[in-house]
């Protein structure tokens, strides 16, 4: 069943968008709350607790307002934009690995390397590349090809090195990337365009990560390490890295266009290209009909395996946009709109906000969402380039220490370590990074 409604309510979502009926917002919040519902019964774990308290305050909130029982479907949509994101990723991780990408970072990280100081470098390039297209499934895949060689090290400095060198280059992977949903989100909460934040992100990723090698260097540099090369020939390894490149830049190309010509935001944009773009690249690598077979049983899966994500986040829509309409969010609106004429402050005030959210429990997306609305009544004056830094490079910082984040979460379990222990190792270089970029933010403000 959740093959065809989960689909089908994001189908329905994307039409909306485009025709503006009444009939049809209110079909697609009916779809909506019967996808929660079927959502729950499946949901599990952390998902299914943080779920059902979202449902519970936004449901509670919607009666103690009087509203008509049938605007209770208008509620739901806030968050379907980043459900139909996770509903398409699949076609894009499919092409990864049908055309053995993944197979030949794998080979790039063996190849020459004597220390493990140089490992570290090799395991965080790699991260930050696969990171780009396969997302969350980098860190399995990486942390697996680096076990064995691991194994001779002291226990504290093997997991220290594994959640600095995978979650640090998988975070600063996502700070620039074009497919992922909090770079989506602040551009959209903006109404900035990719291309005008590109340049300074990357900038600050380059420094970062040059921060983080410069760090490794000292720290690793007395383990030495013997790792046989790998069979593969470097010329095959750079053709691979090429291709990659190359479809990168086509997509953001696409996304880019159109999003400028059909202005409906760059979230929804991602969503819509990254099926076609995946198929033509199947095609300019000859091997459609080995993807078609790979990607189809693959996606099923995948979405079979969303429900947690659905019932947290339709739930956490409803949460939030109840909250607006209440007028509960008043005192934390009135807290920002105080600073907000004091720039360096204000992003200090949102760094703090992404801080503490992280550390309660928070999903950086119900954060962001929630952040939203506490903003909507200075966004008009306040929205620029450097405001779009800030939001991305204090929403993704959770990904390197937050206990309650996936990628945590499953590095922890990878690791079997207490996720706090994560937090121990990656906090103070998070904070440096959020930190340094609301400085780099403001700068850019200045001067631009």
């Amino acid at each position: 069943m959740v093959l065809v409604l989960y689909p089908a309510l994001i189908i329905l979502f994307i039409l909306s968008v485009f025709i503006d009926a009444s009939l049809l917002h209110y079909i697609v919040g009916a779809v909506a709350f019967l996808t929660l519902l079927t959502a729950s019964l499946r949901s599990q774990g952390l998902y299914f607790y943080s779920g059902l308290i979202f449902f519970i305050i936004g449901a509670s909130l919607f009666f103690v307002q009087n509203l008509p029982w049938y605007s209770f479907f208008l509620y739901f949509d806030s968050m379907l934009g980043v459900m139909s994101l996770f509903l398409v990723l699949p076609f894009l991780n499919s092409i990864i690995r049908v055309g053995h990408y993944d197979t030949n970072l794998n080979v790039l990280l063996r190849r020459d390397i004597q220390t493990l100081d140089k490992l570290y470098r090799r395991s965080f390039i790699v991260s930050h590349m696969l990171g780009l297209f396969l997302n969350i499934a980098t860190i399995p895949l990486l942390k697996n090809s680096l076990q064995q060689t691991l194994k001779k090290l002291p226990k504290e400095t093997a997991n220290s090195f594994l959640s600095g060198s995978l979650l640090r280059g998988y975070a600063l992977c996502l700070s620039w990337s074009p497919m992922e949903v909090m770079v989506s989100a602040s551009l959209d909460m903006t109404g900035k365009t990719y291309y005008e934040v590109i340049v300074p992100m990357f900038l600050i990723v380059l420094l970062f990560a040059a921060i983080d090698y410069t760090i490794s260097f000292f720290k690793y540099r007395e383990f030495g390490l013997h790792i046989a090369d790998a069979l593969q020939s470097a010329a095959n390894v750079k053709r691979k890295m090429l291709e990659m490149g190359g479809m990168l830049l086509l997509f953001i190309l696409l996304t880019s266009v159109f999003q400028h010509f059909f202005q409906k935001g760059y979230l929804l944009s991602v969503v819509i290209v990254i099926i076609p773009i995946s198929f033509f690249w199947a095609l300019l690598i000859k091997k459609q009909k080995r993807y078609i077979r790979v990607t189809i049983p693959y996606w099923k899966e995948r979405t079979a395996g969303l429900s947690n994500y659905f019932f947290m986040f339709l739930s956490a829509g409803l949460f939030v946009s109840m909250l607006a309409e209440s007028g509960a969010l008043s005192i934390l609106q009135d807290g920002f709109r105080s600073v907000s004429d004091q720039t360096l402050l204000f992003y200090f005030m949102i760094g703090l906000y992404f801080f503490v959210t992280s550390l309660t429990g928070f999903h950086p997306l119900v954060s962001i969402t929630l952040l939203g609305e506490l903003l909507r009544p200075v966004l008009p004056e306040v929205s620029s380039v450097s405001l779009t830094i800030v939001l991305i490079t204090c929403s993704l910082a959770t990904v390197m220490y937050s206990p309650f984040n996936l990628s945590v979460s499953i590095l922890s379990e990878l690791m079997r370590v207490n996720p706090f222990h994560i937090v121990r190792w990656n906090v103070r270089y998070a904070l440096l990074y959020m930190g340094a970029s609301i400085l780099i933010a403001y700068s850019i403000g200045l001067f631009f």
